[in-house]
């Protein structure tokens, strides 16, 4: 997620190292955890693979020049393969890999935010028969236990209710451009 979201970043605009870190916590703090012993690393794996390069160099708060990184031809291939792929991974992981996606949906095409966004909720709708299904099998002994459900169930209902308005918009927009444009006489 930190190589999604650091490359969505430089896709915008070019950024230091330490410049990049504080729009992380800033943007996707809710969603990943930013130190600097992941970034620095993150940004010279980059580098060697291509997908950013150091377009300048700047004196440093400590006398050290901080570099200057932009994102490449191939980073941003890189990064739109990272936005459209649905890797496994757990319930958590890919509600903070959605949040960090839908950040940048504006650099999508509409057909991508759809298929991304129609995709987000039908995993929702097997969170939810998941969360039936278990329910049946390890019943609840004490009102926590159900008071944690039930946040749980609200919890997934706000976000699939979310999931639907985003995606009637997204259609919405979608049949608009479609249209033909009507000529006056």
């Amino acid at each position: 997620m930190l190589e999604l979201s650091a490359l969505g970043l430089l896709q915008r605009e070019p950024l230091h190292g330490y410049r990049l870190k504080q729009q992380l916590e800033l943007f996707m703090s809710s969603c990943i955890s930013v130190n600097y012993g992941a970034i620095y690393p993150l940004l010279k794996r980059l580098e060697e693979r291509g997908h950013i390069g150091v377009i300048a160099e700047e004196a440093g708060d400590a006398g050290c020049p901080r570099k200057i990184y932009a994102i490449t031809p191939s980073g941003r291939d890189r990064w739109r393969q990272k936005m459209l792929e649905h890797p496994q991974e757990s319930w958590v992981n890919s509600g903070s890999r959605f949040q960090i996606k839908f950040f940048f949906f504006g650099d999508l095409e509409p057909t991508e935010r759809l298929k991304l966004l129609e995709h987000r909720l039908r995993v929702c709708y097997l969170r939810q028969d998941y969360i039936e299904n278990l329910e049946n099998e390890c019943p609840l002994t004490d009102s926590y236990q159900f008071a944690s459900r039930d946040r749980c169930k609200s919890i997934l209902d706000l976000e699939i209710q979310w999931l639907s308005t985003q995606l009637a918009k997204e259609k919405n927009a979608i049949a608009e451009m479609q249209q033909p444009l009507l000529v006056s006489n």
